[in-house]
């Protein structure tokens, strides 16, 4: 276990009620951060993006920063205009 996970559960039993929703952030939190790794890889800016989805650069940071409620379509083509596919898996 990392000293993060080790932080993490050592402050969820000391706080359990500041942690009630924190698995559902983090996962949001992670959706985010692949998106804007992705798109990094892809050497493509939040602008070029935002033009390639027909939305706003603040769009596109809202969704790689924000990322706890983002449409499962809006994946579908953020993914698509960095050339890759979405993959979902329920574990």
């Amino acid at each position: 276990m990392s000293d993060l996970q080790k932080f993490i559960s050592k402050s969820k039993k000391k706080h359990p009620d500041d942690f009630a929703n924190f698995d559902e952030e983090y996962e949001a939190f992670k959706v985010g951060v692949m998106l804007k790794q992705a798109r990094n890889e892809a050497g493509l800016t939040q602008a070029q993006v935002a033009n390639m989805l027909k939305t706003t650069k603040s769009a596109i940071s809202r969704i790689e920063n924000h990322a706890n409620d983002i449409r499962l379509s809006t994946l579908e083509k953020f993914a698509s205009a960095l050339g890759k596919r979405l993959s979902i898996a329920i574990k």
